[in-house]
């Protein structure tokens, strides 16, 4: 990868040979590998058992679990906020455990709308509760450092699951409690 980014500076019309880009390939190696690491992850690992059997039956809500993901399209990175909700059937699951969920889905090249669909899906699959709901607020550096340049522009996306897709009053109350 380092000589392929190697490449890519002479190519811009840079000098990788230079003192300031000596290191440059091999940081940009280490940082992109870093930045993708959730290809190497596996959900059920994550999740590590650490869902508990708890005679609970209200909303469980984790908001505002901070994203950094890379734009499959440009490989610009887009940052933002996650919201999960969930309604347990007789389990529950560590809490941190749904932020490092998100980290498997958020560390790989990405669209958002994917995204979001990826958090939902793996957490009905593992912990098979009555509904789940996520919403992602983000923004993109692709349209903020280049084509339409907006600084200011988020898109939001949402995915729901199980009873906050059938029922209007838990959808509601979702997001009411994440984006307050």
């Amino acid at each position: 990868m380092q000589e392929q980014i190697k490449k890519i500076l002479k190519d811009l019309g840079e000098n990788p040979d230079r003192e300031g880009l000596r290191g440059t390939p091999k940081r940009v190696e280490e940082s992109l590998k870093f930045l993708t690491k959730g290809y190497d992850m596996d959900v059920k690992k994550v999740i590590n058992g650490a869902i508990f059997k708890e005679d609970y039956h209200e909303m469980v809500v984790v908001k505002d679990i901070e994203i950094y993901s890379l734009c499959e399209h440009h490989m610009l990175p887009f940052v933002g906020r996650v919201h999960v909700g969930y309604i347990p059937n007789g389990h529950v699951i560590g809490l941190s455990k749904i932020a490092r969920v998100v980290e498997v889905f958020a560390r790989r090249l990405q669209v958002q709308e994917r995204l979001t669909k990826q958090i939902a899906d793996a957490l009905e699959t593992n912990l098979k509760p009555s509904g789940v709901a996520v919403i992602i607020e983000a923004e993109h550096f692709c349209m903020m450092m280049r084509g339409v340049e907006k600084q200011n522009s988020k898109t939001i996306t949402s995915a729901m699951r199980g009873c906050f897709l059938k029922d209007p009053k838990s959808r509601e109350e979702f997001l009411k409690l994440a984006l307050s």
